[in-house]
């Protein structure tokens, strides 16, 4: 069992403070919880750039093609397959822009095409010789097992997410908004999407493995979804959308516990309700 550092100590002690629930008790549950307060707010600033560009399906894409991501790790005869799904999710984030901008096909062509490939790929790795069950579990994930050590892999990309918004939100923004507009105000609109679309490629990769590659692209739909219903500006679309993503998280994991069901899913759900829940407010309140 791998020892949890002074400051996971610290951080404990302060969750026994302000929780006192029964479900809190379990260190698991402490460090799950503190991956949900570390990965939901990643994902609910993704997503907002997600489905402003109308990269929902890359988002799916990304989710599915990581088996093939698995499978090479299989064949270099890797223990965890992160670091290869991590080079394949980039590489094929990499490539989906490149061959978008050659303008010969659509760009849900382009991606369906990469996807179908990746995906098929991997099935065709991790099914030869029936040994695809043992890798299920990524499939579904299992956020309950997550580690001290993977935690601080985790804030390192949440990190990560909070650098690139800092540096570059404004030309990613001037992007998404017109692409022409961006290149003629000096903007490398093919570096702002790559570099865009790697990060998010990073962060599924890295999350695959505690939220399941089925479900996991809805984190990068749901939060920003339920929040462009309500926001009538960009700062709110964004506060918005962090909130929803971590009461998601927070309420979803607490349910997966009393309920004993999968974690993943369980937050997901209650994405897709608050999303259903904004939908109702604007059709009957705001309307």
């Amino acid at each position: 069992m791998i020892e949890a550092s002074p400051l996971l100590h610290f951080l404990y002690g302060v969750l026994d403070y302000l929780l006192p629930f029964a479900w809190a008790d379990h260190n698991f549950m402490k460090n799950a919880l503190l991956a949900v307060l570390l990965v939901c707010p990643a994902f609910g600033l993704l997503s907002t750039m997600i489905v402003n560009n109308r990269m929902v399906f890359f988002a799916d894409s990304l989710g599915h093609s990581a088996l093939t991501g698995i499978g090479l790790g299989v064949i270099l005869g890797l223990s965890d397959p992160l670091g290869s799904m991590v080079l394949f999710s980039a590489l094929l984030a990499i490539a989906i822009v490149l061959v978008k901008n050659l303008e010969l096909a659509s760009t849900d062509t382009v991606i369906g095409v990469f996807s179908t490939t990746a995906v098929a790929l991997g099935i065709v790795i991790l099914s030869r010789g029936g040994g695809f069950n043992k890798y299920s579990r990524y499939l579904i994930g299992d956020l309950l097992s997550i580690t001290p050590a993977e935690i601080t892999g985790l804030a390192l990309m949440a990190l990560l997410v909070l650098l690139f918004w800092f540096v570059l939100f404004n030309r990613l923004l001037l992007v998404s908004v017109n692409g022409s507009l961006a290149k003629s105000r000096g903007v490398s609109v093919s570096l702002v999407e790559i570099l865009f679309n790697i990060l998010t490629a990073v962060i599924v990769a890295f999350s695959i493995k505690w939220v399941g590659l089925l479900i996991i692209s809805s984190l990068l739909v749901l939060p920003a979804a339920a929040a462009r219903i309500l926001s009538t500006n960009m700062r709110q679309y964004h506060l918005l959308s962090l909130l929803f993503a971590t009461i998601s998280g927070i309420s979803g994991l607490v349910i997966s516990y009393y309920w004993a069901t999968a974690t993943g899913a369980s937050i997901v759900l209650c994405a897709s309700a608050a999303y259903f829940c904004t939908l109702l407010i604007r059709i009957t309140v705001l309307r």
